[in-house]
């Protein structure tokens, strides 16, 4: 059953493509023939594979033992070996598409857009270089450099594909301007994107941050990773990517650590009423002064201060300043000195007193029964008496 049901499916194949083939005008064509036809050209192209892929592995073999093992590895060198293999790519492609019977105008549209595409590239290798050097010469921000890059990468991929289609007799004229009828019904569907978009310009030219600083956007602390055109990547200290989107970045609170350069951390000790501040503070100071990370400058000295008088401590304000390199490890940095401040007051016989409650019971005659077990000599005097 399922072999004349397989036998009836292929005859009905095998009809409708020849079918087919009557009605492009090819009546006189076997199937034998066309299978021949079919594999030598296979056969052809595949020796074309392997003739240009060898040529080009032996032009790049003679190459690099010309410009040695430390040249072999230049950014120059790479340029050279993509420049090479995309001119093998391409003359293996006419080769093959001649070979199936490919019209000298496709042809000459396909070799020209290729080498227009090249020129592209090499001209967008060259502008890159130059803007670097140039923005690096003026030590521009490297959020500006990113921007840049993207902008020109942008255009000349724009540039790049209408001249291409332009090549094979596409009107650019009317592929401008069905994409700006496009781009007009794209801007009111997507007017979320583009407002990102505009916005992380916007963030790109005004700079409240930059690249490695330490910020806190919406109430999400994190380091500034990257500044796209329509998100601002952040790493927390979990190691956690968070994508905040750059409308909402420009419209929000933006608190920068790291704009200064060094910043002051606070933390809070605090000691029982009975204590001395003053020997307090001779205790604690020693402890800032000997941490590595804490800074010792004249300008920039740790500070103990009495900050408020709680209901059950005299509360000390520690003040401390860290570079900027160490915001990445501040609740660290934090973390040891609460502990060696409290190991060193412990030492000092210096109390760091908690909340407690006490209560004091006058005349409550009805708790005399639940008191009586507890204090059983107290109860005998009072009977003495």
């Amino acid at each position: 059953m399922a072999e004349e049901f397989l036998a009836k499916l292929f005859e009905q194949v095998k009809n409708n493509l020849g079918d087919t083939l009557n009605a492009i005008g090819s009546e006189d064509v076997t199937w034998v023939a066309l299978a021949g036809y079919g594999l030598s050209q296979l056969l052809v192209s595949l020796i074309y594979v392997v003739l240009f892929v060898g040529g080009y592995l032996l032009v790049m073999t003679i190459l690099s033992a010309i410009a040695g093992a430390r040249r072999a590895q230049s950014a120059a060198f790479a340029h050279l070996r993509t420049t090479l293999r995309y001119l093998t790519g391409l003359t293996l492609l006419l080769a093959v598409l001649a070979q199936f019977g490919a019209g000298p105008g496709f042809l000459g549209a396909v070799a020209k857009a290729g080498f227009m595409a090249l020129g592209f590239f090499v001209a967008w290798l060259v502008l890159k270089r130059i803007l670097q050097e140039a923005m690096s010469r003026y030590k521009a921000d490297l959020s500006i450099r990113q921007l840049v890059n993207n902008l020109l990468s942008v255009l000349l991929s724009t540039f790049a594909t209408i001249t291409i289609l332009a090549q094979f007799g596409f009107d650019v004229l009317s592929i401008v301007a069905g994409l700006g009828i496009v781009g007009i019904a794209v801007g009111f569907a997507a007017q979320s994107t583009l407002s990102n978009f505009i916005a992380g310009i916007t963030l790109l030219i005004e700079r409240p941050f930059r690249i490695g600083d330490w910020v806190n956007i919406n109430g999400q602390d994190g380091k500034v990773v990257k500044i796209a055109l329509r998100t601002t990547w952040l790493r927390t200290r979990d190691n956690i990517f968070t994508m905040i989107p750059n409308d909402s970045v420009a419209s929000s609170d933006i608190v920068n650590f790291s704009a200064e350069g060094i910043t002051r951390l606070n933390f809070i000790v605090g000691i029982a009423y009975k204590e001395s501040v003053e020997k307090a503070r001779e205790v604690i100071l020693p402890v800032l002064l000997a941490h590595k990370e804490v800074l010792h400058d004249k300008s920039l000295e740790p500070r103990v201060r009495l900050e408020n008088l709680g209901a059950s401590s005299v509360d000390l304000k520690i003040q401390i300043w860290i570079t900027q390199d160490n915001l990445d490890v501040q609740p660290r940095i934090i973390g040891e000195l609460r502990e060696q401040v409290k190991n060193a007051l412990d030492a000092a016989g210096i109390e760091i007193p908690f909340p407690h409650l006490q209560v004091h019971i006058d005349g409550a005659m009805g708790l005399q029964p639940l008191l009586e077990p507890l204090h059983p000599a107290q109860q005998n005097i009072e009977r003495a008496d």
